[in-house]
């Protein structure tokens, strides 16, 4: 059956009722309110919030780094709120790639180095040497990250999410301790592995100029989402300015 080049992407992730609350001791502190989501595949989708937003807490859900303390979540066929911790493990390493603020480079190791680390993991990983090549590092391949810049540094940590070419991958405020910019290069990589690879992507900002970027923009405050927001015409990062 031919697929029509009009219809809408599936669905890949399915929130509802979606919360979160951590306990310290005696008090409960929410994070996520009765969140309702759905993201679908290959979107480009920003969460734009203050600080204490939840913004971290639902990324940090989408990749199984948490479970929510009530409501469903799915991936796909993938219930991450019933999940275990080795299914959870196995979600994680066959599914996401994740990019932090703080790059989280071995310090001895090369950048060729520092993305191989996690091909052991993953069945068909990319060569390294196109991982590097999408991040525009290639000729870097041999350097340390204390000879490299901030932004060749999140690049090679952005290699190190892709090269086991995830389906999704979940940015938490990547471009948040560089300058202007080397913090566009970083997002222009970013938009070009969601453009180049269909990779669904989630970016966390404080950055509303950002948000330009995105497909839909979720504003979240006090753990719940304010509103969602489509850009009829999505800029590239090169326009965007801050």
């Amino acid at each position: 059956m031919p697929v029509d080049p009009n219809a809408a992407p599936e669905v890949v992730f399915r929130a509802h009722g979606l919360s979160k609350t951590y306990h310290a001791g005696d008090v409960a502190v929410p994070a996520l309110r009765e969140v309702d989501l759905d993201i679908r595949r290959g979107e480009f989708l920003v969460l734009l919030g203050p600080s204490g937003s939840g913004k971290s807490t639902l990324l940090n859900i989408l990749g199984g780094l948490e479970v929510a303390s009530a409501g469903t979540l799915t991936y796909d066929d993938h219930d991450l709120t019933a999940a275990d911790d080795e299914a959870l493990t196995r979600y994680r390493r066959e599914h996401v790639g994740f990019v932090f603020q703080f790059y989280n480079l071995i310090p001895s190791l090369t950048a060729w180095e520092n993305v191989a680390l996690v091909t052991d993991i993953v069945e068909h990983p990319m060569p390294i040497a196109e991982a590097l090549e999408r991040v525009g590092l290639g000729p870097r391949r041999d350097h340390f990250p204390s000879q490299l810049s901030g932004g060749e540094q999140q690049r090679v940590a952005i290699a190190r999410a892709i090269v086991k070419r995830p389906q999704v991958l979940l940015c938490d405020e990547p471009t948040g301790a560089l300058d202007y910019a080397t913090g566009k290069l970083v997002l222009e990589t970013i938009a070009r592995i969601n453009a180049e690879l269909g990779t669904t992507a989630v970016v966390i900002t404080h950055n509303a100029a950002i948000a330009g970027m995105a497909d839909r923009v979720v504003y979240l405050g006090d753990g719940k989402i304010q509103r969602i927001e489509t850009n009829a015409h999505k800029l590239s990062p090169s326009e965007l300015s801050w």
